[in-house]
């Protein structure tokens, strides 16, 4: 006997829970389909929320560590508990998991526990933990099946010398000496958790400049006080070889555009060149449907090219963020119930946890360049903040990119202190086709850290009344 569903949705992550929960609530008949023993996907269960909570409690701990609570008078001698730490991040987890169980319940969606496979258009078979198998039919069926970390050839993955981001968050000590192969988001978060501990960091980057996409004046920036707090980079280098053994890894690494070698020696070595589409098993062949050379699913509006099925996430084309995937799902799911939607992929911010925080949202001003479009820069620093100022929090700037001749706001890069908090409001104002003169005009509560967004507002046109 198989069950009868309006739509299936295949991965608990932040696309799949979220698109079931939207479903249900439009009243849909729905099922998600989730082989972890947890809902949440990579984000909860190994990637953004444990990140987070090392990158909190490491944050604590350096305060304390270093003398800067003591400079405001908190006098303390901190002693690290790794154990404990690695503990509060997993309760931490175990709740939020336990939150989309909760979610479940209350818009009467089924979790299917198992692994899902596609027999034909409407039909999925999923595999059981006990061996068993069941059917499930739809009218609609949903790809969410997220990602997997991006292998290295040369460099195979262990998860115990040589290891990937989930290995990152699981460590049973502060490495002496931390190799990071990649300089993007989740190399520079997890390498300055480690950092922070008490570990020596070293990121080897293939191309010349850190967070390839990033704005790259803020990029350089960021690279700049990331080299302050101790992290050493080598760039334009390329890992040829890796050898590990009990206490640690040889590797061998040279300049990416070829000559001599150099050996790094390292206690462990995080592999951290991004992500890549996880259709492995989904059964693809079965639909007439194929990945392209990326291992991407092909989307229109979230369609696949077989009726029926649909495609979001970090299995389809654009930016691996949870809350992209978040916005392609109710999308997805209100089009299924036959309502209007859209995703504004231009106004889709990204966030570089570390500390300083880094955010941006819009077009980078090397991308305003290849366009041949006219803008004009406002910019703002933080050491003219008064609230980043008296936190001791003052590096960084907001930069705010304003066409020419509308005024119209383009993008915004934030390096800064809650950069990630910040950048919401210029999510708000480039939804409404917001001006610079706006946000400039808005009153801003004072003293806050959104006051630099005002100022820099404010300087596009040459204003800016604070620096």
């Amino acid at each position: 006997m198989s069950e009868s569903y309006d739509v299936v949705i295949i991965g608990g992550g932040p696309g799949g829970y979220n698109a079931a929960i939207r479903a249900g609530q439009l009243g849909l008949k729905v099922a998600c389909v989730e082989g972890r023993e947890t809902l949440g996907g990579t984000c909860l269960n190994v990637g953004c929320m444990p990140s987070k909570a090392l990158l909190h409690a490491s944050e604590l701990y350096e305060a304390a560590s270093s003398g800067e609570l003591n400079s405001l008078g908190v006098e303390v001698q901190p002693t690290l508990n790794l154990a404990q730490m690695m503990k509060q991040k997993d309760a931490s987890v175990s709740a939020l998991t336990k939150g989309i169980e909760f979610l479940f319940r209350k818009n009467k969606v089924d979790w299917i526990k198992g692994w899902a496979r596609l027999e034909g258009v409407g039909k999925v078979s999923v595999s059981h933990a006990d061996g068993s198998q069941s059917q499930l039919q739809a009218r609609d069926i949903v790809l969410a099946s997220g990602s997997e970390p991006a292998p290295l050839p040369g460099v195979a993955v262990d998860n115990k010398r040589i290891i990937d981001s989930t290995g990152a968050l699981e460590l049973p000590e502060v490495p002496g000496h931390l190799v990071v192969i990649g300089a993007g988001v989740i190399g520079l978060e997890l390498g300055s958790v480690w950092r922070r501990l008490g570990s020596k960091v070293t990121v080897v980057e293939y191309l010349d400049r850190i967070c390839p996409g990033l704005d790259t004046e803020t990029a350089t920036a960021l690279q700049r006080t990331l080299a302050k707090q101790g992290i050493s980079f080598k760039l334009g280098a390329k890992v040829v070889a890796a050898q590990s053994s009990d206490s640690g890894v040889e590797l061998n690494i040279e300049a990416a555009a070829g000559g001599a070698s150099e050996v790094l020696q390292a206690d462990y070595v995080l592999v951290a060149i991004g992500r890549r589409p996880y259709t492995e098993g989904l059964g693809l062949e079965n639909v007439g449907l194929s990945t392209d050379k990326r291992g991407m699913l092909g989307n229109q509006q979230h369609r696949s090219e077989v009726p029926g099925i649909w495609v979001i996430g970090d299995v389809t084309s654009g930016p691996m963020l949870a809350h992209k995937a978040e916005d392609e799902a109710i999308a997805c799911i209100e089009r299924i119930a036959g309502h209007a939607a859209e995703v504004n992929y231009g106004v889709i911010p990204s966030v570089i946890y570390t500390r300083p925080e880094v955010a941006s949202v819009g077009s980078s001003e090397q991308a305003l360049k290849e366009q041949g479009r006219a803008y004009k820069v406002g910019k703002f620093p933080f050491t003219a903040n008064s609230r980043a100022k008296i936190n001791h929090e003052a590096e960084g700037f907001v930069k705010v990119l304003a066409d020419e001749r509308t005024d119209q706001i383009l993008g915004v890069h934030i390096i800064g202190p809650s950069a990630g908090e910040l950048i919401g409001e210029y999510c708000v104002a480039m939804e409404f086709s917001a001006s610079a003169e706006d946000i400039a005009l808005i009153c801003h509560p004072h003293p806050t850290r959104s006051e630099a967004l005002r100022q820099a507002a404010m300087n596009v046109h040459g204003w800016a009344m604070q620096a």
